[in-house]
């Protein structure tokens, strides 16, 4: 069986990553805020001082929600290039959240500019909303492809919602999701050949088409061609299957040149599997070993169909990936005690760092959460690392009568008095992950030491 236990040149690079970074979000929040700040500038620079009559009021006022709109949508454009630099520093369920709140407020000014401008231009002309968007869209230049990407936007807008979302599969959702990029495009046409701002002002043009020629470059660069490169670099391979416990399988992924990759303990990769019923998904799992240089490892615990039929997979199936991604990291520890919190499929990255996070003995503490001592993937590894590190590995498993023990402040400052002086790294269930964080902040940890990576759609 294949061995990836203890790798000597995943520690080495570990201690080689490991420095404080700080997180570049407000910075970036500042530059999306003084986007926007330009773009109201730009619209106000073309507004009469006087607006005669509601109409006028109405028009500008879906002039400037367009335009927003417009904005908005080249930053969530942005959030789904997966740039390594917002994935690794910020974190991709961070940068998946971003995602989301821009899509609602882009589709909500969307909405507002076609609401606003229709009634506006129907007051002017005294005729029915409904007969007045006919004609907008039948006589204006360009005005049925945005008719139509609109459209599409609202049907994206519609299958992200919470409780559709929830019901669908995720390869369905993630298709429909993919007609963001058409309506897109086709509703950007519009803004230049009916835009105030834009008509009578080529500089203005030239910065509408930068605003969204550096998305579309981000976007073709990091979810094409770099994923091309890198699968045609490495040529990844299935070596192996092997089960670590009850539904959860390990899956050992040969390569060359792995190393080259850049990946991290802690980490993850989006994973597409070329065998039947699996080719047309691409699934984010996290690295289970610290990656080897012709060697790495996921772990996977069968949660759905993708997941389930993992166990499946022969020998020599075609892998293709794309990353590595995530912000869960070495470099996040601030302090030199750490403590793991683990729960389900969150042990797959919380092993990886378990082994490689430099530490001295005790200042290392995994606590591994499961319904049963039956359900403890890895654990033969985990006893193994714990030994030859002198670090505390800690089981909280069901009673015999299936109660569920609680974490809580008392119980962390049981097993560690000084808890508050730890970073916390946790990955698992939602339930988990809400109960560690609320345990963790009555413990006096800050939240800024609480390290968290979600991968939930």
């Amino acid at each position: 069986m294949t061995t990836i236990q203890h790798s000597r040149a995943g520690r080495r690079q570990t201690q080689r990553r490991v420095r404080r970074r700080r997180s570049p979000a407000v910075p970036l929040l500042v530059l999306a805020c003084g986007g926007a700040a330009a773009v109201v500038w730009l619209w106000w620079r073309n507004t009469p001082a006087v607006l005669p009559d509601n109409g006028d009021r109405l028009i500008h006022a879906g002039r400037i929600t367009g335009l927003l709109a417009g904005y908005v949508i080249a930053l969530v454009v942005v959030q789904m290039a997966r740039v390594p630099a917002l994935e690794r520093r910020v974190g991709s369920d961070r940068v998946s959240r971003w995602h989301a709140t821009s899509g609602r407020y882009a589709l909500s000014l969307t909405l507002a500019h076609v609401v606003l401008t229709v009634y506006g231009y129907a007051l002017q002309g005294r005729v029915g909303a409904v007969p007045q968007l006919v004609s907008l869209v039948t006589e204006y230049p360009e005005m049925g492809k945005a008719a139509v990407g609109t459209s599409l936007l609202a049907v994206v807008g519609f299958v992200s919602a919470g409780a559709v979302r929830r019901r669908m599969r995720y390869e369905v959702w993630y298709y429909l999701h993919l007609l963001t990029y058409l309506a897109v495009y086709l509703a950007f046409w519009h803004q230049l050949a009916t835009g105030a701002e834009f008509i009578g002002s080529p500089a203005a043009r030239t910065a509408w088409y930068v605003l969204y020629a550096v998305p579309a470059a981000l976007l073709l660069w990091f979810r094409v061609l770099i994923p091309v490169r890198l699968n045609l670099v490495h040529r990844m391979r299935v070596e192996s299957v092997v089960t670590e416990a009850p539904g959860v399988v390990s899956v050992h992924i040969r390569g060359r040149r792995l190393h080259r990759l850049g990946a991290q303990a802690g980490q993850f990769f989006r994973w597409r599997f070329l065998s039947k019923g699996l080719r047309w998904t691409a699934n984010p799992y996290s690295l289970s070993a610290p990656p080897r240089p012709d060697l790495l490892r996921i772990t996977v615990k069968a949660v759905g169909g993708h997941s389930a039929a993992l166990a499946g997979l022969r020998s020599g199936t075609r892998v293709w990936a794309e990353g590595p991604y995530g912000s869960m990291t070495a470099a996040r520890r601030s302090r030199g005690k750490v403590l793991l919190i683990a729960g389900g499929a969150g042990i797959t990255p919380m092993r990886a760092l378990f082994e490689t996070l430099p530490g001295a003995g005790r200042d290392l503490t995994l606590l591994y959460r499961a319904r049963t001592a039956d359900d403890l993937a890895l654990r033969e590894e985990l006893e193994a690392i714990a030994d030859e590190r002198g670090a505390q590995l800690l089981y909280v498993v069901n009673r015999a009568d299936g109660r569920r023990p609680v974490i809580s402040a008392s119980m962390l400052r049981k097993i560690l008095p000084d808890i508050a002086r730890h970073d916390v790294y946790v990955c698992g269930p939602a339930g988990l992950a809400e109960e560690s964080y609320t345990a963790l902040r009555e413990a006096g940890v800050p939240d800024r030491r609480i390290h968290h990576e979600s991968f939930a759609f």
